[in-house]
């Protein structure tokens, strides 16, 4: 059986977006695909995505069983949670058109990377996860830009510095020119981030012979979605995120409740400044990760910019306020456990 082509995601930002993109349209190309990403936000079938749904738990519980035959018990147990994750998705994507795999940390060292890719998207990188890629912008790109195998397709990037590592480590490959397109309707009211993604996957589908078709686009769990008139939520935790994210907010013309909590890691003070004009108070999700910030250095942070702060109660949540929910993904997932209890009120 021939294996499917493979495109690999590398980058800082907007893996997901991109891959759910890529892979929601190829599926409506009729094309046989699985989108492997991470984390998930409230399951972990949300990582395995097979034409069109998460993979069920009765798939993943087999093929963990056909894992466990063909690998060594020694084997398995060196092996990482995201390492042995990515080897159940390569296993399931037996008879797939096409496998989009998103990388976790990395590029060149990351699990995803274990096979020789079709082609390499690198979305937007900027500073985040330093104590494992470099404390710079260039050493970070060298070190996702490393992954790509054939051929690449670039992001719109934020840093100089991007394009001057592609120069040097991607000179002897082949690279897709992200084009412009006249977006539908439904695409320009997109957020600006992720109209330039959708653009990326337009160019990725364009250079594999797809084009001029009618597409629908999928809606994105935690991507800036709103879940009401006055809830939206975004996964996003880096000050890279958060300046895309404050020029959408600056659309909206009204000052949110920014719900957040931060991993001590991430530069949260950036992240707060930079979405300072648009809160008019910071309310701190409990998040129960040891990586979480030290809960009196958050608000020592957020006081130093002025502003109010407080525990969040989702209970006390008023309808005549604005609330904008981001920090990571775990703020996510503890922000969506209890929402259902919040509609019910």
């Amino acid at each position: 059986m021939a294996l499917p082509y493979i495109i690999h995601i590398v980058g800082t930002n907007g893996k997901g977006s991109t891959g759910r993109y890529l892979s929601s349209l190829l599926l409506q190309l009729d094309q046989k695909v699985l989108h492997y990403s991470s984390p998930h936000i409230l399951k972990f079938n949300e990582r395995i995505w097979i034409d069109g749904d998460d993979v069920d738990d009765e798939t993943l519980n087999t093929s963990h069983k056909q894992l466990q035959k063909i690998l060594s018990k020694k084997l398995l147990e060196r092996l990482t949670y995201f390492e042995y994750s990515t080897l159940l998705a390569l296993y399931l994507s037996s008879g797939k058109d096409y496998l989009v795999l998103e990388a976790g940390l990395g590029g060149e060292f990351d699990a995803t990377n274990v096979v020789k890719n079709d082609l390499t998207i690198v979305t937007a990188i900027g500073l985040d996860h330093q104590n494992f890629l470099g404390d710079t912008v260039s050493l970070i790109a060298a070190t996702k830009m490393r992954s790509c195998d054939k051929r690449f397709i670039l992001s719109n990037q934020v840093f100089e510095e991007v394009d001057t590592i592609k120069k040097e480590i991607l000179k002897d490959k082949e690279e897709i020119i992200k084009k412009t397109f006249e977006l539908t309707s439904e695409g320009k009211n997109l957020p600006i981030y992720l109209q330039n993604n959708l653009e990326v996957v337009l160019s990725v589908l364009d250079y594999l012979g797809f084009s001029s078709f009618k597409y629908k686009l999928p809606k994105l769990f935690g991507r800036y979605q709103q879940l009401n008139n006055n809830i939206t939520i975004d996964v996003g935790h880096n000050p890279l995120a958060a300046e895309a994210i404050a020029k959408e907010l600056k659309k909206e013309k009204k000052k949110f409740i920014l719900v957040y909590n931060s991993f001590k890691d991430k530069d949260f003070k950036k992240v707060l400044s930079i979405l300072y004009p648009y809160i008019s108070e910071v309310q701190i999700i409990h998040c129960d990760d040891n990586r979480i910030v030290n809960k009196v250095i958050l608000e020592e942070t957020i006081r130093g910019l002025t502003l109010d702060v407080s525990d969040f109660d989702i209970m006390n949540m008023q309808k005549k306020n604005y609330y904008f929910i981001f920090g990571s993904f775990a703020v996510i997932e503890m922000f969506l456990k209890g929402y259902t209890e919040y509609e019910k009120r």
